[in-house]
């Protein structure tokens, strides 16, 4: 059994809806983000970064979505939600799923917190530039999940962080601003699982 620490709006999203995909079984213990409960002491030393998710696997804390997201693929074959080790679409698989976590999601961490990145001063300057980085990544991962078939083009796991970041509140929050193009191919596979139903 898993136990998923999670805030509505996070990246929590994606491993809820992981869990739900994989049919495991777990608990949810929701964490406040107004009470700033993910920096209390308690939280800390399930995670010192002090960030959301945390999910405990065999009675430890992991945290770092897109490591969470990558463990329960490899820990649920079966759910074929990821390439399995040596195989051709390994490679696009894991680009991928790097490129996501270190690539566009701190673009939009920049764009809803930009006075982290440069002061309150530079808040606009800021969510500009997030917003070129988010645009263009969106347009290359359109590219790529538009391609009929090839390695690594439609692994569960991918679909499913891009949709996460597509369709949560961020997603929505940055269409907002501007409505990215081929906005249908990202998220059209991941509306009939049912994880994107129920996900927290």
């Amino acid at each position: 059994m898993y136990t998923l620490y999670y805030m509505p709006g996070a990246a929590s999203f994606v491993v809820h809806w992981l869990l739900l995909e994989i049919g495991a079984t777990h608990e949810l213990r929701r964490i406040d983000g107004e009470r700033r409960e993910h920096k209390q002491a308690s939280y800390l030393a399930l995670n010192p970064n002090g960030l959301v998710p945390v999910l405990i696997c065999d009675g430890r804390p992991v945290y770092e979505a897109a490591a969470i997201a990558m463990l329960l693929a490899e820990r649920h074959p079966q759910a074929g939600l990821a390439p399995p080790a040596g195989a051709p679409a390994r490679v696009p698989y894991l680009q991928w799923m790097l490129h996501l976590a270190n690539t566009l999601q701190p673009a939009f961490r920049n764009w809803f917190y930009p006075d982290e990145a440069a002061g309150p001063e530079h808040v606009a300057v800021v969510q500009e530039r997030a917003r070129g980085r988010i645009e263009a990544a969106f347009d290359r991962l359109e590219a790529h999940l538009s391609r009929p078939k090839g390695p690594g083009s439609r692994a569960g796991v991918q679909r499913q962080w891009t949709s996460m970041l597509r369709c949560s509140r961020a997603g929505h929050a940055t269409c907002r601003a501007r409505r990215p193009p081929g906005r249908r191919s990202a998220c059209s596979w991941p509306r009939s699982r049912p994880g994107r139903r129920s996900g927290c």
